[in-house]
């Protein structure tokens, strides 16, 4: 009789835990762990050797889905026109590199000789709306892996050191003026004329000193 009653409250027990409800109605739903993301991941204009290039380091994080190896690219717009940038595909979830600007090209000995929106006629180079001269203005720059990402991207200006239009243009030259396009000199000169300003009223002043 006892072994009855023991048994049956056993059972009831059973019955009313949480393992049994669970097992009857509820499905157990994992805890979910992330989407992919290239969160971290830059694109950067750069100039080498008066070449325009991208330079890049994309990273893929978080998601047991992501491919660690998928392609990646980089989408280029300004509202009206795109072109799409393949990078390459990432190695373990990781890609960093560079690829020459869309309209660049170099000679054999990687010297750039070529840029987006110029071209050569009759052995000048001169400006054109071709060659994906809209790239060098006000752009969008997306990087795709699977998940997107926007990064901020702008054609790399031109310095004394690396030009990124042809040596001698007028964009070549004013890629190395500062970003009003005021001349460097103006500031020297108007301190030059301050400062002698200044010592002739000294010498005004020690004048009147004397005579008096």
């Amino acid at each position: 009789m006892r072994s009855t009653v023991f048994l049956a409250v056993l059972i009831g027990a059973l019955a009313s835990s949480p393992l049994a409800a669970a097992s009857a109605g509820d499905t157990y739903a994992p805890p979910n762990p992330g989407e992919p993301s290239l969160a971290g991941s830059v694109a950067t204009g750069a100039c080498r050797d008066d070449a325009a290039y991208i330079s890049f380091d994309v990273v893929l994080t978080d998601g047991p889905a992501a491919d660690q190896s998928a392609p990646v690219s980089l989408v280029l717009a300004d509202g009206a026109n795109s072109v799409t940038v393949p990078l390459g595909s990432l190695d373990e979830g990781r890609l960093q590199g560079r690829v020459l600007w869309p309209g660049a090209s170099v000679d054999e000995n990687g010297r750039g000789n070529g840029w987006p929106g110029w071209e050569q006629r009759g052995g000048t180079w001169v400006p054109t709306d071709g060659g994906y001269a809209w790239t060098r203005g006000d752009i969008t720059a997306t990087l795709q892996a699977s998940p997107s990402l926007a990064v901020p991207l702008h054609y790399p200006m031109s310095s004394p050191d690396c030009a990124t239009a042809p040596r001698g243009s007028a964009a070549a030259v004013a890629g190395e003026l500062p970003a009003t396009g005021s001349n460097p000199a103006m500031p020297l000169a108007v301190a030059g004329v301050g400062a002698f300003a200044v010592l002739a009223g000294a010498g005004l002043v020690v004048a009147r000193r004397r005579r008096s």
